[in-house]
């Protein structure tokens, strides 16, 4: 199943503690579609998210410093 989480107004350390919270709620093979910022958002939860043990999917830059991150648990 797909799920989608947007914090592209929010700043680390809260990016990567939202998309932990919201990746907590998933099941093993969901994905987590999530909208961020370019800079230390996309860092910090591109690094997290790998060292918690999670699979990134992709990355692709929407525009405007926005990028999208697909996280599979």
């Amino acid at each position: 199943m797909k799920h989608f989480l947007d914090i592209t107004k929010d700043h680390c350390p809260m990016t990567f503690v939202k998309a932990k919270l919201k990746l907590d709620e998933l099941q093993k093979g969901d994905l987590l579609d999530i909208l961020l910022m370019e800079g230390e958002p996309l860092r910090q939860v591109e690094k997290s998210s790998l060292e918690q043990g999670f699979q990134l999917n992709s990355i692709k830059e929407e525009g405007n410093g926005v990028y999208r991150m697909m996280i599979e648990k």
